[in-house]
């Protein structure tokens, strides 16, 4: 079951809508499905909320914001889940993903951190990839060299609403994740919204029949 839920992203107000950010905005989502607070805690350098009771599973559960700037999180990430015991399988880290467009969404568990820094920091901090991560598209500007300046520049009002979807529809998988029903928030997060039905076709008149 997934104990730690992690968003990435920097503190600060002139951040607080850029691209990078998007993890904090699944993170503050989360915690205003539940009711919850997150709130500063210097022993764990972030805004952190312990979550007793939960809606499915034995345990309490934690939400984390580190407030280490991107390239600091495993500094956070790793003094909270040793402190409570926290295995790496038991971690979901949400950021942002340029690999993905605006409303694209993905659940994987372990990999290379590709180049995100937040990812590459809390590799480097844990000592091991097994966390699992819900990647939340930003897209990507085409160019590496304006990767740094993108991510750091609010997206449209388009690809806003477009990412808040894909958060909508993740977040439906945090109970399977509770249960460590994995297998089910990989299917819940991965459902794509059925087709619409093409329109009915008519037959075409008879030529034989009478006016």
């Amino acid at each position: 079951m997934i104990r730690l839920f992690v968003g990435l992203g920097n503190p600060g107000t002139e951040y607080e809508a850029t691209r990078h950010n998007a993890g904090f905005w699944w993170v503050d989502a989360l915690a205003s499905q539940w009711g919850a607070r997150l709130a500063p805690d210097r022993a764990y350098q972030g805004l952190v909320v312990r979550v007793a009771r939960p809606p499915v599973g034995d345990g309490p559960v934690w939400l984390l914001e580190p407030m280490t700037y991107m390239n600091r999180s495993g500094v956070s990430v790793a003094g909270l889940a040793r402190f409570f015991k926290i295995a790496p399988e038991e971690i979901l880290v949400v950021h942002d993903e340029l690999d993905l467009l605006p409303g694209q969404v993905k659940l994987k568990q372990g990999g290379s951190a590709a180049g995100h820094n937040g990812l590459k920091d809390i590799l480097a901090m844990l000592g091991a990839p097994d966390f699992w991560r819900l990647r939340l598209g930003i897209g990507h500007p085409g160019v590496k060299a304006e990767v740094p300046n993108y991510v750091l520049k609010k997206p449209s009002a388009e690809h806003r609403e477009a990412i808040a979807k894909a958060s909508e529809q993740s977040l439906k998988a945090v109970e399977a994740m509770l249960a460590g029903q994995m297998d089910r928030a990989l299917q819940i997060v991965h459902a794509q919204p059925p087709r619409p039905k093409p329109p009915r076709k008519e037959p075409p008149p008879d030529p034989t029949g009478d006016a």
